[in-house]
């Protein structure tokens, strides 16, 4: 009976179901190459100082794709589903079903990175057009590309960008200190090869717009304030260098877009539009920029056009020539755009449209003002207002931090800690018994108490702390397809 089941067996192999080479095609390979098997043939090729001989021992047998499945399924019960409040450009969001069913989990929207041939790419061109035209209006610049790898490589291709386009003669480049951490160590790894000096600092003190070829900026920052930097790009542009300028695009459903500041190239992630967390990333970065410096942007950008027959046809436009024809002068690597998550974000605001995703930016920014009301009523001392998401809360003791760190700890809490202080930054999936929760750990650690604290939950009647200055003004996603699919159905048949 046991050997009548072994060939059934052996074709639940994980090799059976994943390799595309037989036995017959690796036979006929090895013959080609003059091999006798596969070993000879890897020890021919490999470089003997790399090569682990007890790699194969130490692993143990192999396991069928059931049992592999069934192993894997067991660690990931391990894990310990916490809430994270860090920020930094990572935020709880979610995914609209119909979106995760359908693209996200469909093989046949994760296989294709890039849509090389347009011909038979229609329907991904368009769903990555959308995207675009995301970026376009949240920012207010002309020109988005589809897409880049993840915000600090954004960045930094920003920086590039600004280096390819401006005259000036300065190797200096500005970083405010207030910008994410990750995204100012990319930006010095970019620039340590190609000869550019990275100054870091505080931007309203220490930028001297004559010193340098450009600068980046955040808005919000890695803290979350909100500044208005239109007098000091102002400045930038007198002394003949440009300004890039990192945003949020959920934030900017909300504030004044980077062109009304007067920024030449935007960037961020993507990430807040229904992208999942995903450990950490990557995210779809993207960019955008004014007209006359479309030819230095990197990445793809998608383009309208007209087939024979007068139809609309979608194409890749520009990066096309560069990066398929002259790839050693291409700008970025077309490979690492993420489309599929760009696609996520894209469908994202097809499904929500302007005035939901509004209503999701509103209850966050009430939800932050309500976590920052309560927290200062419980006697901390919290980083004024202006902001979108995020709360500061300074503790000064050591000891009270750690006790603070071990209640959230105990929670299932990630919060983030700096000096001196601790960070919440709120999300899509934020709600309020989450900031009565996180008001409790913050004054059950600073007293050292498991009592129950006050708490006021009307965050409908809490008030904003958005400055006039800085509120949009300007309409967004007036395009037909922000308007048209709002039911599953609807999405699904789109």
């Amino acid at each position: 009976m046991h050997s009548a089941l072994e060939p059934l067996l052996d074709n639940d192999a994980y090799a059976v179901r994943h390799l595309g080479s037989d036995a017959e095609d690796i036979g006929a390979m090895l013959a080609t190459v003059g091999a006798e098997s596969m070993a000879s043939f890897l020890r021919q090729t490999v470089p003997a100082d790399i090569v682990a001989e007890d790699a194969a021992q130490a692993l143990g047998d192999a396991l069928s794709e059931s049992r592999a499945l069934a192993e894997l399924a067991a660690l990931a019960e391990r894990d310990a589903p916490w809430r994270s409040f860090i920020g930094m450009g990572y935020h709880g969001s979610i995914t609209p079903s119909v979106i995760q069913r359908n693209v996200l989990e469909n093989p046949g929207w994760y296989t294709a990175y890039t849509p090389y041939q347009a011909e038979i790419s229609q329907g991904r061109l368009e769903a990555l057009l959308a995207f675009q035209q995301v970026v376009i209006d949240l920012t207010g610049l002309p020109v988005a590309n589809a897409s880049l790898l993840d915000e600090a490589s954004a960045a930094a291709e920003a920086m590039r960008l600004i280096r390819r386009s401006t005259k000036n003669a300065s190797t200096a480049y500005f970083v405010d200190a207030a910008c994410h951490p990750q995204v100012i160590e990319v930006i010095r790894t970019h620039a340590k090869w190609i000869g550019i000096e990275i100054m870091v600092g505080e931007a309203e003190t220490q930028l001297e717009p004559a010193a340098v070829f450009g600068a980046h900026l955040q808005v919000p920052d890695t803290v979350g304030r909100i500044r208005d930097f239109a007098p000091l790009i102002e400045r930038l542009h007198a002394a003949g260098a440009l300004a890039s300028l990192g945003t949020d695009l959920l934030a900017l459903m909300l504030l004044r877009s980077p062109a009304a500041l007067g920024a030449d190239v935007a960037i961020g992630s993507a990430q807040r539009f229904g992208v999942p967390m995903g450990f950490g990333g990557p995210h779809a970065g993207f960019m955008a920029t004014r007209d006359a410096f479309k030819r230095a942007m990197p990445g793809r950008i998608i383009g309208v056009s007209t087939d024979a027959a007068g139809r609309t046809a979608y194409r890749m436009a520009l990066q096309t020539r560069e990066q398929h024809i002259r790839r050693e002068k291409a700008k970025s690597n077309i490979c690492t755009a993420q489309s599929l998550l760009a696609n996520l974000a894209g469908f994202y605001a097809v499904v929500h449209g302007p005035e939901g995703i509004r209503s999701i930016a509103r209850r966050i920014h009430r939800l932050a003002c309500l976590l920052r009301r309560e927290l200062d009523r419980a006697g901390f001392r919290v980083r004024p207002a202006p902001f979108f998401d995020s709360v500061h809360a300074f503790v000064e003791d050591a000891a009270m931090m750690e006790r603070i760190r071990a209640r959230a700890l105990a929670h299932g809490v990630n919060l983030r800690y700096g000096n001196g202080f601790i960070g919440f930054s709120l999300g899509e999936s934020a709600r309020v018994s989450d900031v009565r929760e996180l008001v409790e750990i913050c004054v059950q650690g600073r007293d050292d108490t498991t009592t129950s604290v006050a708490f006021d939950d009307d965050a409908a009647g809490v008030e904003t702390v958005l400055p006039e200055s800085m509120i949009r003004g300007t309409d967004f996603l007036a395009s037909r397809v922000f308007h048209e699919h709002r039911s599953e159905t609807a999405i699904m048949r789109y």
